[in-house]
């Protein structure tokens, strides 16, 4: 379970988030709703450690161990996937290596001793992925998201989540500046990798995606901290009525 309770965070002098509790649990999905600038992006920012935010009052615990003790590093071990609303362009690290590194780290996660997979037979283990998502073996000597449209960088994403299996995947505005195909090819495969091992933690002030997501859990957030939360149902109700 990943549970947050009681956390209050600042960046510079002003308070942006207000007595969060929420958790987590594998096997389920949850959705957190609100219109721009309700700081629901910020939340998963700091779960990753933004370095400006200050805590007030907070406990965050992941499987019942301390996340906030954690570096940045411990964290990305920690079983938590975020998908950026906004996929950084990295040159000069070519795509191959990129997965490479994370999929050793991942398997190293799991047994200290076990050895690097070496770049043929890694090359090798990704093709079926590859197939999967429709991406062409070229992208792999390409350098990380250079010049990838909005489509291909969440397929890349997804790639990165079948390889290192995460067990909490939070998921920052997946929905943003993907047209129409691009966005029921990258929702049918969320759809897919979705299962008991792991938890979406979809971030959106849309609902296309929750047709083919189903979710457990709402929380809408306004003002900086959660002001309400119920099942699935809220979802059509604020459909019906509007979020206010």
């Amino acid at each position: 379970m990943l549970k947050i309770d009681n956390l209050k965070v600042w960046i510079w002098d002003k308070e942006i988030l207000k007595w969060i509790n929420i958790s987590f649990e594998i096997w389920k999905n949850y959705c957190l709703l609100w219109r721009n600038w309700s700081w629901k992006s910020t939340l998963s920012s700091f779960l990753m450690w933004n370095p400006e935010y200050s805590l007030i009052w907070w406990s965050v615990e992941i499987d019942w161990n301390n996340l906030l003790s954690m570096s940045i590093e411990e964290r990305s071990k920690s079983w938590i996937f975020l998908s950026f609303q906004n996929v950084p362009e990295i040159p000069w690290i070519k795509l191959w290596e990129y997965l490479r590194i994370i999929y050793n780290i991942s398997l190293k996660n799991i047994n200290k001793d076990q050895a690097d997979i070496s770049p043929f037979i890694f090359k090798r283990h990704i093709k079926k992925y590859l197939e999967e998502l429709n991406i062409s073996e070229t992208f792999l000597d390409r350098d990380l998201n250079v010049w990838f449209s909005w489509g291909e960088k969440r397929k890349i994403e997804i790639l990165q989540m079948k390889l290192i299996w995460p067990k909490y995947i939070i998921l920052d505005e997946i929905d943003s500046w993907l047209d129409l195909d691009a966005f029921r090819a990258v929702a049918s495969m969320l759809k897919d990798l979705s299962s008991e091992n792991n938890s979406l933690i979809i971030i959106t002030h849309y609902f296309k995606i929750l047709e083919y997501i189903d979710v457990d859990k709402v929380y809408v957030m306004k003002d900086w901290k959660v002001e309400r939360e119920w099942w699935k149902e809220l979802v059509c109700e604020i459909m019906e009525k509007g979020f206010e």
